[in-house]
């Protein structure tokens, strides 16, 4: 099947505003016919004067073909912004309506799409991408339909008053086209996406070096302790500079032709007139001096329009490495848990890099029991975690909640089934009570307030101007960690889902604020299935069951007295564990 061209892919987008679109392409063109209308009366004006001359005075028609040209110049001008409105009206649309349809995909894609992908890289796909169809239909198309218009006019004009020097214009013109196309061919559409790749790395590292300033303040570090980022500079750079240098000669022969035109008419002139010039040779090459310097411009227009095709040509595969991920398939045959057990059964994952992630891992955890999952980095704790909650499709063996398998419950039904708090919680620039409503949109203000009391929250809002009104990172309204992560908690029970998974959640809070986010969490469990992903192993001493997790499977699982007698891996840590917090007392002594 024939893929669309970017041209119908982008007028799909514009619904009722196509046609001014291409009522845009059209008004371009006729302001193009006449834009040259003007060179016309000059040249009229030109032959009226050399044929009276001396006597000025006879010259009948000389105000008539000056207003004239003014007059055409105005119209075109005008014509060319009528265009213009056109296609800007089309051009939004179509950018807004690409945007909104990019956003409604994303949210029906696996939830852990996002951390795979990269939320740098998304931003930019979403916004910049989109953006430079925008440029591309206000502006290139319109004049990609005027610099069709225009030669068209030109090859008239050029070979109604002297065929030769019509045909010694073009020589330059061929010449400066031929350079064009090599350096506007397929290797540039390639060049293109090397160059828009960089820009994605290097606004996905950035995005990624923002996130990590707490921990570069924290340790002292310098930028270059974001390897990272500054290779994805040093890369473009080095990228740009060669790209730069490769096009150098090119561009310098192509402009140099281009603006060739008036030596070879002069050239001409001298050749012709060996055996004597006529004035109408002389009017016609005034004429073609005049007039010729529209031919380089349209030129340099038709080039740069070529490189903004292989942008938008760039920008829809990056639009469409985003749609074309599937959303995770919704049952045709959906089922309802019957009570909040989670059962995992030889499950076997992969990210796709070849190394399972999770392989033939089977666990039962019953309604409201709390476990924890230790062990060491990579060991795949939080990959459990994200399938149980179908961040991602296992690819085989099953995962069910309620004797259901995941993938059989409702979208919303498994979203309202089981809660996250994170260890790094993140709030949206709103106000506390918006922020807490998320997890309950049709809550009344009372039910907020119950949550967030209930979430210790109180010592919050009475520091903040407003209260529960107020608005979360404007005006120096800033929270810390462990305060971020009390609202998070009081936005989970408003949810009051039946499952909790708490990944690590008190990681980034301090001693005062952890003690209050303990009570929070100890409000919040009453009665629920909760799964704890930690690192610090005091804090899943009272568990009633704790699952040790190396290389994707289960090494070990029982309580806490019970592992310790059995000295595996699990003891090996609490050891280690207590070592290191012997020595962080030991040095603050």
């Amino acid at each position: 099947m024939k893929k669309p061209s970017n041209l119908s892919r982008l007028l799909s987008y514009a619904g009722a505003h196509r046609y001014l679109t291409i009522a845009s392409w059209i008004l371009s063109a006729v302001s193009a016919l006449m834009a040259l209308l003007p060179f016309l009366y000059i040249w009229k004006l030109i032959e009226e004067v050399l044929a009276v001359a001396p006597n000025f005075d006879a010259a009948q028609n000389l105000a008539h073909n000056g207003w004239m040209a003014v007059l055409f110049a105005a119209l075109s001008l005008l014509v060319y912004v009528a265009g213009l409105m056109c296609s800007h009206l089309g051009a939004f649309r179509i950018a807004s309506n690409i945007r909104s349809h990019a956003m409604h995909h994303i949210v029906t894609l696996p939830l852990g799409f996002m951390d795979s992908f990269g939320s740098g890289k998304m931003r930019k796909i979403v916004n910049e991408s989109s953006a430079a169809t925008e440029t591309y239909l206000a502006h290139q198309l319109p004049d990609k339909a005027g610099a069709i218009a225009t030669p068209i006019g030109l090859l008239v004009l050029l070979f109604v008053f002297d065929w030769r020097l019509g045909l010694l214009s073009l020589v330059p013109v061929v010449l400066a086209f031929l350079i064009m196309m090599r350096m506007t061919g397929s290797r540039m559409q390639q060049k293109m996406k090397e160059y828009q790749n960089a820009l994605d790395n290097m606004s996905n590292e950035a995005v990624e070096y923002i996130r990590g300033i707490p921990v570069v303040k924290t340790f002292g570090q310098t930028i270059f302790s974001f390897k990272r980022f500054k290779d994805a500079i040093d890369n473009y750079e080095t990228w740009v500079i060669s790209y730069t240098k490769t096009l150098r000669m090119p561009m310098l022969i192509y402009t140099t032709a281009i603006n060739s035109v008036f030596a070879f008419l002069i050239a001409a002139g001298l050749f012709f007139a060996q055996d004597g010039v006529t004035s109408t040779f002389l009017l016609n090459l005034l004429f073609y001096i005049i007039i010729t310097p529209v031919i380089s411009l349209t030129l340099t227009r038709i080039m740069f329009m070529s490189e903004n095709g292989m942008i938008v040509t760039d920008a829809l595969q990056r639009i469409d490495s985003v749609l074309e991920r599937k959303p995770l398939p919704e049952t045709d045959r959906p089922a309802h848990p019957k009570d909040a057990s989670v059962e995992l059964k030889n499950v076997r994952f992969s990210y796709g890099g070849g190394k399972d992630a999770l392989r033939d891992l089977s666990l039962r955890i019953e309604p409201g029991r709390t476990v924890a999952l230790v062990g060491p980095s990579g060991g795949g704790k939080t990959t459990l975690a994200s399938v149980i909650s179908r961040f991602f499709d296992v690819q085989s063996g099953a995962v069910q909640i309620g004797g259901v398998d995941v993938r059989r419950i409702p979208k919303k039904e498994l979203m309202d089934t089981v809660a996250f708090v994170f260890q790094d919680s993140r709030l949206l620039k709103a106000s506390i009570l918006e922020n807490v409503r998320l997890g309950k949109p049709d809550a009344s203000r009372e039910e907020v307030l119950g949550a967030l009391r209930a979430a210790q929250c109180e010592d919050i809002l009475k520091k903040l101007p407003q209260g529960i009104d107020t608005v979360i990172g404007t005006k120096g309204v800033y929270l810390s960690g462990g305060e971020q992560q009390r609202i998070a908690i009081a936005r989970v029970m408003l949810k009051n889902a039946p499952i909790l998974i708490l990944d690590e959640a008190t990681a980034f809070a301090d001693p005062d604020n952890e003690s209050k986010v303990q009570a929070a969490f100890a409000a919040l469990c009453k009665g629920k299935t909760v799964i704890m992903i930690a690192h610090r192993l005091s804090t899943v001493v009272t568990a009633d069951e704790i699952f040790v997790l190396k290389n994707g499977r289960i090494e070990e699982h029982g309580g806490h007295t019970q592992l310790l007698a059995q000295k595996g891996l699990y003891a090996q840590m609490w050891a280690q564990y207590q070592t290191s917090a012997q020595w962080k007392v030991g040095k603050g002594a």
